[in-house]
């Protein structure tokens, strides 16, 4: 893949302005951490696992901030920092880990001066971009052995490089079944609102030139009743410890769709992904995002003036209806929390 789309260029982030895809590929600099997060908050930067790497650097923009030689007060900086990191997006929880290793660097060190620490910080946020590729790829490994060659492919929102620092989580694993030589064709669901299917989802894989297909998401059933769809993949922003898995809203009507026509329904996510600390979906925080990504499209709106909107970002999909989760470590089939704790 020759997709960066996020990565330290000379004390700078530098990230894809996804917002601007497919007829844009432009770039955003981001020099300090309010850059950063506003980047976050405005889907400039998604996917859970690219935005936790985001966290990391975004740690590393607001260390230019803090001036003088308190050790206690620099370690009071950075907890601040991830603080506010935090609160720029609430359901990847890839994006809390993250913060909490770089938190732990100072945390956890109660000798190294500040120039130890700053330098300890660089090596954790390059560490966490080395094991996102590494997670990428192994994912791709396991997952790319479940597509058959005239596979028909069935995914939703972007999965793929664009929402990782390497080659995508449900798009990766067919980016490593074309490496494989394998023939297979995909479907996209647009993804309203926002349309992330349709805008960067095709994008990508046109550029890989893999067979894609466009669909509007309320021809999802349809299709898989003209037995068109062998295998959904989709991606995931939090998998809770019973395999309750959060992804962008419509995931869940996949789902429910695949278990009725009998198709099979794969999650691909890192161990990142998952919040054993909660028990099931019901826990798992869902963002409700602004009314004009409904009321508008390209600016202009396109409902009548004062209609109330309801605009999650997110469903959850019970454990129940996934296949199976494909991870760095393999396959968490059946889905449960014994075979979840034994697979991690």
């Amino acid at each position: 893949m020759a997709i960066e789309t996020i990565k330290w260029v000379n004390g700078v982030a530098r990230i894809i302005d996804q917002t601007q895809l497919p007829n844009k590929l432009t770039y955003i600099d981001c020099r300090d951490v309010k850059t950063m997060w506003q980047a976050i908050k405005r889907l400039s930067v998604r996917g859970a696992p690219a935005i936790g790497a985001a966290g990391a650097l975004g740690v590393l923009l607001g260390l230019k901030k803090f001036e003088g030689k308190d050790r206690t007060a620099f370690i009071r900086h950075v907890r601040k920092i991830c603080d506010y990191l935090a609160t720029s997006r609430p359901t990847a929880v890839n994006l809390f880990h993250i913060l909490d290793r770089m938190r732990a660097v100072v945390d956890n060190d109660r000798n190294s001066d500040i120039k130890t620490l700053i330098k300890k910080l660089y090596q954790e946020a390059q560490e966490i971009f080395e094991e996102d590729r590494w997670a990428c790829r192994q994912m791709g490994r396991h997952g790319a052995r479940l597509i058959k060659n005239s596979s028909r492919l069935l995914t939703i929102c972007n999965a793929g490089a664009l929402a990782t620092v390497d080659y995508g989580t449900a798009e990766g694993v067919m980016y490593t079944a074309k490496a494989k030589g394998k023939k297979f064709s995909v479907y996209v669901c647009e993804t309203r609102p926002l349309l992330q299917g349709a805008r960067l989802t095709t994008w990508e894989l046109m550029r890989e030139n893999i067979d894609v297909t466009l669909i509007c998401d309320n021809m999802a059933a349809t299709l898989m009743k003209q037995g068109k769809v062998d295998i959904v993949l989709t991606g995931a922003d939090r998998i809770a410890a019973n395999g309750d898995t959060a992804n962008k809203i419509g995931t869940y009507m996949l789902a429910v769709l695949a278990k009725h026509h009998g198709i099979p329904f794969y999650v691909v996510a890192p161990k990142s992904t998952f919040d054993l600390k909660i028990t099931s979906g019901k826990q798992i925080p869902i963002e409700q995002r602004k009314s004009e990504e409904v009321t508008c499209f390209a600016g202009a709106p396109t409902v009548p003036k004062g209609v109330k909107v309801y605009n999650p970002a997110f469903d959850v999909t019970p454990a129940f209806l996934i296949s199976g989760i494909i991870t760095e470590h393999g396959i968490i089939r059946p889905v449960s929390v014994s075979n979840i704790r034994r697979v991690l």
